[in-house]
């Protein structure tokens, strides 16, 4: 079986996504550049808040499946445990954040 990653993502106005994948890289990427389809998209959750790495992918499922029922401020003192700021995590990874407004730089 492949590793895996749940994550939670965060939106400007404070909904949370929680999600899981393979690759966090591209599936953050397909988030933010809108060709994720669903709740994340039509909500705006682009804000990469929280993660977890399995070395199974089951895993990963099974732990998203317990993140989605709990309380939404469970959710959030989970992440305030390594990211007490709610900063966007995937920019220390130099994956900055481009809203709808902004354009990259050529």
């Amino acid at each position: 079986m492949p590793a895996g990653y749940t994550y939670i993502l965060g939106s400007a106005t404070g909904t949370l996504y929680i999600g899981v994948t393979s690759d966090l890289y591209t599936r953050i990427m397909q988030h933010r550049n809108g060709t994720y389809e669903g709740f994340s998209k039509k909500y705006g959750c682009v804000r990469l808040l929280y993660y977890e790495n399995f070395g199974d992918i089951r895993l990963a499922i099974a732990r998203e499946k317990q993140l989605k029922g709990w309380r939404r401020e469970k959710k959030l003192d989970l992440i305030r445990t390594t990211n007490p700021e709610f900063k966007d995590l995937s920019e220390k990874y130099g994956w900055k954040l481009i809203t709808r407004h902004e354009h990259m730089n050529p």
